[in-house]
């Protein structure tokens, strides 16, 4: 039995916007535990050297953000299949030898968040679309198609690596142009906005939802503002929506589970924490 209170944490550059604190503060607090979760602000260069030297000062684990997550993967002893597959990791976990194993929750989260808020539903239910092709949609076309999603059309503003998804997951994906995105829209089950249109700071969602039906369910990853343009207009049109907050918090799940030995509820009260209400 030890006595050492375990550290966990977030990396990124920059990490102070990161609501992960505040999120595992909650948990910390809420179920009574020993431990700390800490921002830390890491520069590329210095990347190897922090992963390796922070199992020695007591640390179980780290949450991983940009700009980090593809190479914290490439340093990682142990990989995840699902982790393997997406090309990056967003939760280390260190074991007792030093060893870093590396795992990918970002598309638990989203599953986890959709079936949550939005009750009913299924992947499988019908076509999906999904704008953007980074590491967020890489994410979550995984997850989809793990969850039995019949087709996934996909969109972006750069055709080609929107190809390089197809060339890689297979041929459930068909690939849209951008300049015709709002065509995929008609009968999709799911639409999903990976990309930071609608974000604070960035450009306007502006792509046209005519094609959006009423039965659809529309999700943003985008999670600051919480109701972006996006999912406002899904509204009008009378989807059901979902706010991209819900994948943080669900995606930090497993990661505190495994650093601090409980698993954690999502639920109001951590939203309310997290926003800060």
């Amino acid at each position: 039995m030890t006595d050492k209170i375990p550290l966990a944490g977030v990396i990124g550059s920059p990490v102070a916007h990161s609501l992960s604190p505040r999120l595992h503060g909650h948990w910390l607090a809420t179920y009574g535990l020993k431990g700390h979760y800490i921002p830390m602000d890491v520069a590329p260069e210095d990347l190897e050297q922090v992963l390796r030297t922070l199992p020695c000062m007591g640390f179980v684990g780290v949450n991983v953000t940009i700009p980090h997550k593809e190479a914290a993967l490439a340093l990682a002893d142990l990989v995840t299949d699902r982790a393997a597959l997406i090309g990056a990791a967003n939760t280390l976990i260190f074991n007792e030898d030093g060893r870093i194993h590396a795992d990918c929750t970002d598309g638990y989260g989203f599953i986890a968040n959709m079936r949550q808020n939005a009750p009913g539903w299924s992947a499988a239910d019908g076509p999906a679309a999904i704008l953007g092709a980074g590491g967020a949609a890489r994410a979550v076309i995984s997850a989809m198609l793990d969850a039995g999603a019949p087709e996934i059309r996909i969109a972006n503003r750069t055709r080609a690596r929107a190809d390089a998804l197809r060339a890689e997951f297979g041929p459930r994906l068909v690939v849209h142009d951008w300049g015709m995105a709002g065509l995929m829209f008609a009968g999709a089950t799911t639409v999903v906005n990976t990309t930071s249109l609608g974000m604070v700071g960035k450009s306007e969602f502006t792509l046209s939802l005519d094609r959006l039906e009423p039965e659809t369910v529309a999700t943003d990853i985008v999670y600051a503002p919480l109701r972006t343009g996006f999912l406002q207009a899904a509204e009008a049109r009378g989807c059901r929506t979902v706010d991209g907050l819900g994948m943080l918090l669900h995606q930090a799940a497993p990661g505190f589970e495994r650093w601090f030995g409980q698993r954690p509820v999502v639920d109001q009260a951590l939203r309310d924490a997290v926003l800060g209400q």
